[in-house]
């Protein structure tokens, strides 16, 4: 039997041996993913959504226009948490994810333990590249997750160029993340672009030289005057209104503005000014030039921010003339910018969105004017009058330490020192805000979901509440109301005139439509991150608008 079965293997060998038997084909080289050769993300600081219709009729073809004839745009959305501010604004948009997770919990925040305000980007550790002041001493670190940009640098093995632009630090820091190439933000005192250590030993040589033509003396020696005849202005209130604010040294918000005479005391003037939105594309184009972004073999990612509509917004608000010949200006940039794309990176091989941080309120008195209710939530008077309240109950001066970011934020060293007891201390600010006229609800964080606001607002609440950085009582204000001056304008609320935001894309991978279904901000992130194939930031909360994908 063992004679017999080796015969029949052998047969078996035989057979297979004789039967030509096709070999595997060796893996062909893997195609590259197919992705845009540079992102260029855009963020207008302030951008109301309405703004890109209010002037729609004065924007040339190629800048606003262009992006809603031939990109995609979500016309419903909205910012998912409470506050609406700059660097909060900054960090979702590119985290796609919330301050309960990524620790930016204000542009200033407070940090519960000690007590101490924190501004977002601050860094005790890095050094100015650029100047002599303590302007660079700037860092993402206080961010603690990803952005969509340190995504595509892992998800390419730091082969893509990122690199953030923004006359505010933190508009051009926070977008470009953690492993950002550079980042480049305004000096006042020198009139210089800056940056830090944190990114590199010293600046390139072609920001150098770019700094060298003193830009903003240039543009400031040019004075401001309307675009076009004051006259046409027409979606604007008059050049001179009580609304507005006024440059320092000047009788009234009147054009034309003489910021020659004004340079010669503060380079700084040029952020209340369009010419900061040029300046900055002036940046962001030699960027691209010298840095060859979109030119190599992988994607690169611009994340440029335009802050001077915001300093603008809150100087005059947004039925100024100021504001109105400001978008008129930007539109034109941003023209002449995608023209450059097309020209440097090729029409159709690069993805632009365009988006906005926070929007802002129409100014308290513009509005009862017009019959409708508003007011000034007089925040100073109100964190007074409130320890006022708590010494007589507590017999301690001073419990509440902080009402920015329209949270209460009480000193809990001393609270634990005394061995006061906090329920009881935040039972007692709850009853004195909700006795106010200009306060909608006033929400304990431990008792949010048994608290009696609507539920869309509770999750905004859940979502802008970091436990480390927030308030531990969340002050709504009344529709209309908000804390500041009683000129220009403010944000910070969760109104739709601070909520409502625009976000436009257009370019490689995108579809030409519009979408009217409710869209957050923390979508924008994971948006992008499906573009490209890569990862979704490591806190994002968001979703892909996959409808406005190829």
């Amino acid at each position: 039997m063992k004679i017999k079965h080796t015969f029949l293997v052998t047969i078996a060998f035989a057979a297979l041996n004789s039967v030509s038997v096709a070999q595997p084909k060796k893996p062909a080289v893997s195609a590259a993913v197919p992705r845009p050769k540079l992102v260029v993300g855009i963020v207008v600081d302030q951008m109301r959504w309405d703004y890109l219709y209010r002037y729609y009729d004065r924007y040339s073809e190629g800048g606003f226009k262009r992006l809603l004839s031939q990109g995609f745009t979500c016309e419903n959305t909205n910012i998912d948490y409470i506050p609406t501010v700059t660097a909060i604004g900054h960090s979702s948009v590119y985290t796609g994810s919330v301050p309960a997770i990524h620790g930016i919990a204000g542009n200033d925040f407070i940090d519960q333990k000690t007590g101490r305000s924190i501004y977002c980007t601050e860094d005790s550790t890095a050094q100015t590249l650029g100047s002599t002041s303590d302007a660079g001493k700037m860092s993402p670190r206080n961010l603690k997750t990803s952005t969509v940009t340190d995504e595509l640098r892992l998800a390419t093995n730091f082969r893509s160029r990122v690199i953030g632009i923004a006359i505010k630090d933190r508009g051009g820091i926070l977008p470009a993340g953690h492993t950002a190439n550079a980042a480049y933000w305004f000096d006042d005192k020198t009139g210089n672009w800056i940056s830090s250590t944190y990114y590199m030993k010293q600046l390139p040589a072609w920001l150098d030289k770019l700094n060298a033509q003193r830009l903003p003396e240039k543009y400031l020696k040019q004075n401001w005057n309307t675009l076009y005849p004051i006259s046409t202005y027409i979606q604007s209130t008059g050049d001179n209104m009580r609304y507005e604010g006024k440059f320092s040294g000047t009788d009234a918000p009147v054009f034309p503005v003489l910021t020659s005479t004004m340079a010669k005391q503060d380079f700084g003037i040029i952020r209340t000014t369009p010419y900061g939105n040029t300046l900055t594309f002036d940046v962001a184009k030699a960027a691209v030039e010298n840095e060859k972004m979109g030119q190599g073999e992988v994607t690169d990612f611009l994340a440029v921010s335009f802050s001077s509509t915001d300093y603008m917004g809150h100087r005059f608000g947004p039925n100024a003339i100021e504001v109105e010949d400001t978008y008129l200006r930007l539109d034109r940039d941003l023209s002449a910018f995608l023209s450059y794309l097309d020209t440097k990176i090729g029409a159709g091989k690069y993805t632009v969105f365009l988006t906005a941080d926070h929007g802002a309120a129409h100014n308290p008195t513009f509005l009862t004017d017009n019959k409708i209710p508003a007011g000034i939530f007089p925040s100073s008077q109100v964190l007074k009058d409130l320890n006022a309240v708590l010494a007589k109950e507590f017999n301690e001066d001073k419990l509440v330490i902080s009402l920015s970011n329209y949270q209460v934020s009480l000193d809990n060293r001393l609270i634990a020192k005394n061995k006061l007891d906090e329920a009881a201390i935040r039972a007692a600010c709850v009853k004195y805000l909700r006795s106010r006229d200009d306060v909608a609800f006033a929400v304990d964080m431990d008792k949010v979901e048994e608290s009696t606001v609507p539920e869309p607002l509770k999750r905004r609440i859940i979502n802008g509440y970091s436990r480390e950085h927030s308030g531990v009582i969340q002050i709504v204000t009344q529709p209309g109301y908000f804390s500041g001056s009683p000129t220009g304008t403010n944000h910070g609320t969760w109104n739709p005139y601070d909520a409502h935001i625009p976000f436009v894309l257009m370019g490689w991978g995108i579809k030409h439509g519009s979408t009217a279904r409710p869209v957050n901000m923390t979508d924008i992130a994971p948006t992008i991150s499906a573009l490209l194939h890569i990862q979704t930031p490591n806190g994002a909360i968001g979703q892909p608008v996959n409808e406005a994908l190829k």
